[in-house]
């Protein structure tokens, strides 16, 4: 599962459909990208747009749109409604799957620099990638808007963190950054738009002021009727769902409906919404309920259920969901998309990656599906009954590792491919060697994070393999012994790849820890995979 981070551009155009269809072009052309969604506003003379890729490849995405409408739009004669700053206003960087919130802090800033070096544009940094704490709030720094920039430009205050500070009529300023995943989710009401409201006012975290605030923080809300399907509605927005989640916002809107005897009847996501969000819902019912629910398809149908997502609307996971939207490898071009004959040609071929670190990925992502297939041959049959609340025990940690180690087939190309790339950054001058020298040595933590990653998460395996080995069925015994093998194998393979890379990192508290932790591995790996098979000989039955 290759690594994607969402972009969503704003333009200042939303009328002249010729601009907003060549401005998507530019994106949709971008090799990488996928573009999910154009939402052009006549009335705010604006349109966004949703697309994601590599975190290389949106930050090209990006800029092509950015080019684009720097010839299209001319900010001197603008319109609108919606606060705006600039023809491209604000461009945020989301992370999604396999990124985390530092690397897209760290496409906003090669984003805003490349901008401001090409364009001769300013650009300012908001939101996570915010240098100024003033800058993190996107209100703050819209205050005037286009029309206070001549002036703003001049103040030191208003200096931009990218670019010239002069003004550039047809341009304005562009604003990126990085933040949280938004989600905007309806919870569907049989009442009044004043009785929503009140609710409303009591999850929302601004709740009715500072002397009563309310009980759900990062959540904004309001409440509002649709006249069009006579019902009411809590609107939300979330603006980070890993701090207060659509479960939880739906159970306390529930729970305030029950208290006003008022009935709830589903509930509406607008927009998109990243997996996790549908998945971590789903834990929650399947813990509540106490069901055993594994694949995530699955999970998906339960939350839809459960939160009556298609109460309004049909719910298709693969318009909604944004990595269902993406096929894997559509836009990475990733290892484990393709068939295992060329996967291994690719192997056998004259590069360098995908390599051992590659290999000892994939063989563990086997070893870990193994024990998943046996727990699920044990498991449900008749025979084995009174072991049923066991494998229930058993087989989550095997299913979700293994899709876990196939991912890092691609990391740990990926990792490589980051120190590669460091050291082809130019070194003629004592600047360029210095960026070029830690360049080439976060490239190489990174390559050692991901073998790492595998020995930690093998290691993690050894206690539910062993109970495995002692309660799985015996008719499936050579798979455990096959299993033991090959996660005892991905330990060492890690081990030899983390090895590699450290001799030439220079942190040594780095090196030192990582060489503990990872001795250990390696003998845990050494005596686990002993002791289930040593197990298995033994049984019987």
């Amino acid at each position: 599962m290759s690594a994607l981070v969402e972009c969503v551009p704003n333009f200042s155009e939303g009328n002249n459909q010729e601009v907003i269809n060549e401005i998507g072009k530019a994106i949709s052309q971008t090799e990488g990208c996928k573009l999910l969604d154009v939402d052009a506003g006549p009335s705010t003379n604006r349109t966004v747009y949703t697309f994601v890729g590599s975190p290389t490849a949106v930050v090209e995405g990006a800029l092509n749109a950015a080019r684009t409408a720097f010839q299209l739009i001319n900010m001197a004669n603008h319109k609108g409604e919606h606060p705006r700053m600039g023809a491209l206003d604000v461009c945020p960087f989301i992370p999604v799957r396999n990124v985390t919130m530092a690397d897209c802090v760290h496409c906003a800033n090669l984003f805003g620099k490349r901008l401001a070096d090409e364009l001769h544009v300013p650009v300012y940094l908001y939101g996570e990638a915010a240098i100024k704490e003033s800058r993190r709030s996107l209100p703050a720094l819209r205050a005037g808007e286009y029309e206070a920039l001549p002036k703003k430009l001049k103040e030191a205050e208003w200096t931009p963190d990218f670019g010239p500070a002069n003004f550039v009529p047809r341009w304005g300023v562009t604003v990126t950054g990085a933040r949280k995943f938004l989600i905007a989710y309806n919870i569907n009401l049989l009442c009044t738009k004043e009785l929503a409201h009140r609710i409303a006012l009591n999850i929302r975290e601004q709740g009715r002021g500072k002397d009563q605030p309310g009980r759900l923080k990062r959540v904004q809300g309001m409440g509002w009727y649709l006249e069009e399907e006579h019902i009411a509605q809590v609107s939300t927005n979330l603006l980070d769902f890993e701090t207060t989640s659509l479960h939880t916002v739906y159970e306390e809107v529930c729970r305030d409906a029950r208290d006003l005897n008022l009935p709830v009847v589903g509930s509406q996501l607008v927009g998109l919404v990243p997996k996790k969000a549908i998945l971590d819902a789903a834990e929650f019912y399947s813990n509540k309920e106490n069901l055993f629910v594994l694949e995530d398809d699955h999970k998906i149908r339960l939350v839809v259920n459960r939160l009556g997502l298609d109460s309004l609307f049909p719910f298709n996971p693969k318009e909604r969901i944004i990595e269902e939207m993406v096929q894997d490898g559509e836009a990475n071009g990733c290892l484990v998309s393709l068939p295992l004959r060329t996967l291994v040609q690719k192997v056998g071929s004259r590069s360098a990656a995908p390599g051992g670190g590659s290999v000892s990925a994939a063989i563990s992502s086997l070893g870990a599906a193994l024990g998943c297939m046996v727990g699920l041959m044990t498991y449900g049959k008749r025979q084995f009954e009174e072991l049923d609340p066991v494998m229930r025990q058993l087989i989550p940690p095997f299913h979700q590792a293994m899709n876990e180690l196939v991912a890092m087939v691609d990391a740990d190309s990926m990792a490589f491919n980051s120190y590669m790339d460091a050291m082809k950054l130019p070194k003629s001058t004592p600047e360029e060697k210095e960026r070029r020298a830690v360049a080439m040595q976060l490239g190489l933590k990174k390559a050692v994070a991901v073998p790492f990653s595998l020995a930690e998460k093998i290691h993690s395996l050894w206690p539910f393999l062993k109970e495995l080995a002692h309660h799985g069925n015996l008719a499936c015994k050579s798979d455990i012994q096959v299993a033991a093998k090959a996660l005892e194998a991905g330990v060492f393979g890690a081990s030899f790849n983390v090895i590699t890379n450290l001799k030439d990192i220079t942190d040594e508290g780095f090196k030192h820890q990582a060489q503990i932790k990872l001795s250990h591995f390696v003998e845990e790996a050494k005596e686990s995979a002993a002791f289930v098979l040593e197990r298995l000989e033994k049984r019987t039955t």
